[in-house]
């Protein structure tokens, strides 16, 4: 019996160190887990503000944001950075492009169409407080106009909010923020604002999660792209409307195209937003790199650097200016092109939207029909006789007839209004861009086709990498001057400028273009640190005064007793040849399994689709 006792204890003590060996696992998992979007950068340094609790805030603020995904991804990260310079409560913003009279589902309530807002507003309830809505005794009045509203720009300074907004925010209480321009609050701040930058780091890549219904769509489609066994590329052309007509790019395109462009520019001079004339030399802006690189050029020089024709592309972007007519030429030289409606089947793409309430599609109205009295009126107002017979009537032209949502440029030269089917497939495209970053994101390649235009305006490549393609226009000239010479040919220079921007001189020069505009685009040094066992890099500074590279910070103790990831030997050092990038290895001819709930129309092109067909056969 005694020896059975001894057994019964000794068991009870493995168990008890079995369970706190499980607990320790679990909370290492815990810290050591990375989410997507915290991909490249830093996501807290927990210890740079004072606790907020036991402050009183000085009110509420309330926004209401204009724009496309990149507007307002960039907005939300300057308006949690002026409610904590403000002390003040943030409500959460109202997106204009998502809300209920946009047509989506009920489910979801502007912000909740896009973001996680528990975990929004989980992250963090040590910077700011945040709440869903303002309390009822308020509600009423801000409906009323009753409380002051600001429509600050992009540039704001901070000293704009401490003298302009902070006094009237204390007399009333609540302030309104209407922002359009993709921000509210200037990129660059003053170095004793370091900890301000690191706010807008820890929002833009842990507090901004995706509602997990677009994250766990998003997953699948990186699995199903790794699921062929070689890396793929994720390439955003940068054609948007928008963009285009801003630089005045309308003649890279033809016929309806380039009216609709020119439409649109006319537009924004008559806005003055932009401050040129309206007919401007495209190509000349092309070399000058303010134009977006056509996707053909795109293929080329994807093959000048060493890509195999089975490289798999992955078309990201809810709108590419153009259609399916400019991708032609990139799909001839890489087959291998997807898309999300490639990898996702229509009940994955649909049950992502929710259930939404159907609307007409566009019925067509004929103009009304003239009376008889009106008809003998007109006739006795043509003019003296003998006339000629009036002219046949016109037949009306109908939807099923029309190219396509440019049509009205052949019949008005006002463009009309949207309808409600396109509101809400202006909603829709917020998806299909939190889609395609979160496969850009993880993708072992990513091409910009254009960023950092120098509009202002963020936009998605430069949230998902922050490239910026400054001197690719120069290199297509070089073509004609040496294409006999290999060794100085222009696909030498490619190679050679993407060496430079790998190195200290591509970081330096990303800094100096890209963080002025938009600064999560590059937020290095402020949202970075550095080991206390590795060396301090060289302090650079930039023409302005601040920080271009190094000056980072040394990382907190929690992040120290990461285990060291042993580096395997990579042969013989300080010999480098420029040689091409050798064809994958191994391609599949079949697609690979998947159940029916992941089934996709995506195949690969094989080195067997390029035999000629025999006549005979």
């Amino acid at each position: 019996m005694l020896f059975k006792s001894k057994i019964k204890w000794v068991a009870l003590f493995v168990l008890i160190l079995s369970f706190a060996s499980l607990l320790r696992h679990i909370s290492i998992a815990r810290f050591s887990t990375v989410d997507l979007v915290q991909y490249s950068a830093l996501t807290a340094f927990h210890n740079d503000f004072d606790s907020i609790s036991g402050r009183q805030s000085n009110g509420f603020i309330y926004a209401k944001i204009f724009g496309g995904f990149g507007k307002i991804r960039s907005t939300i990260c300057d308006l949690v950075t002026i409610s904590r310079l403000l002390n003040a409560t943030l409500v959460i913003p109202d997106i204009q492009e998502s809300t209920r009279s946009k047509g989506i589902s009920s489910r979801f309530k502007s912000f909740t169409y896009l973001y996680d807002e528990v975990h929004f507003i989980a992250s963090l309830k040590n910077d700011i407080v945040i709440v869903k809505s303002l309390p009822d005794n308020l509600k009423a009045a801000r409906k009323r106009n009753e409380f002051p509203s600001f429509r600050p720009k992009n540039s704001a300074s901070p000293n704009f909010y401490i003298k302009e907004v902070l006094p009237k925010l204390k007399k009333t209480k609540v302030i309104g923020l209407i922002i359009a321009d993709g921000g509210c609050l200037r990129s660059i701040l003053p170095p004793n604002m370091a900890e301000f930058q690191r706010l807008r780091c820890r929002v833009a890549f842990h507090a901004l999660q995706f509602r997990p219904e677009i994250q766990m769509l998003g997953h699948k489609m990186v699995e199903r792209l790794r699921a062929w066994g070689q890396p793929f590329l994720a390439y955003h052309p940068g054609l948007v409307r928008e963009t285009l007509a801003y630089h005045g790019c309308a003649e890279l395109f033809q016929d309806v195209h380039t009216e609709l462009i020119q439409y649109r520019r006319k537009q924004m001079i008559k806005k003055s937003i932009v401050h040129e004339e309206l007919s401007i030399d495209s190509h000349l802006r092309r070399e000058n790199g303010s134009c977006p690189l056509m996707p053909e050029e795109v293929g080329i020089l994807l093959r000048s650097m060493g890509f195999s024709p089975k490289t798999i592309i992955y078309l990201a972007g809810s709108e590419t200016f153009g259609g399916q007519r400019v991708l032609v030429p990139l799909r001839a030289m890489f087959p291998n092109l997807v898309d999300r409606t490639s990898l996702c089947s229509n009940k994955e793409l649909a049950d992502i939207l929710g259930h939404e309430t159907p609307l007409p599609q566009n019925p067509f109205h004929p103009p009304p029909a003239k009376s008889e009295e009106q008809l003998k009126e007109e006739w006795k107002k043509a003019g003296p006789r003998p006339r000629p017979l009036p002219p046949p009537p016109g037949r009306p032209i109908y939807q099923h007839e029309k190219e396509g949502w440019y049509g009205w440029i052949t019949e008005t030269d006002i463009e009309p209004d949207l309808s409600a089917l396109d509101l809400r497939m202006q909603a829709h495209r917020l998806i299909w861009d939190a889609l395609d970053y979160i496969v850009s994101v993880e993708a072992d390649i990513f091409f910009p086709g254009f960023n950092n235009d120098g509009s202002g305006w963020p936009d998605f490549s430069s949230l998902v990498m922050g490239h910026r393609l400054k001197v690719v226009a120069q290199l297509f000239n070089m073509t004609r001057d040496n294409v006999y010479h290999p060794k100085h040919n222009w696909t030498l220079s490619v190679q050679e400028h993407l060496k430079k921007s790998l190195s200290e001189e591509g970081l330096i020069r990303q800094s100096v273009v890209s963080k002025p505009a938009l600064f999560i685009s590059h937020p290095l040094p402020e949202c970075s640190c550095r080991m206390s066992s590795a060396d301090a890099p060289v302090h650079v500074k930039g023409n302005d005064g601040r920080t271009v590279y190094g000056g980072e910070e040394e990382c907190p103790k929690w992040m120290k007793h990461g285990q060291e990831v042993p580096l395997d030997s990579a042969g013989e050092e300080g010999k480098v040849e420029d040689i091409e990038l050798s064809e994958y290895g191994s391609t599949l001819d079949e697609q690979p399994e998947s159940n029916d709930s992941d089934r996709t129309n995506a195949t690969l092109y094989s080195d067997q689709d390029d035999e000629e067909m025999d006549p005979n056969d």
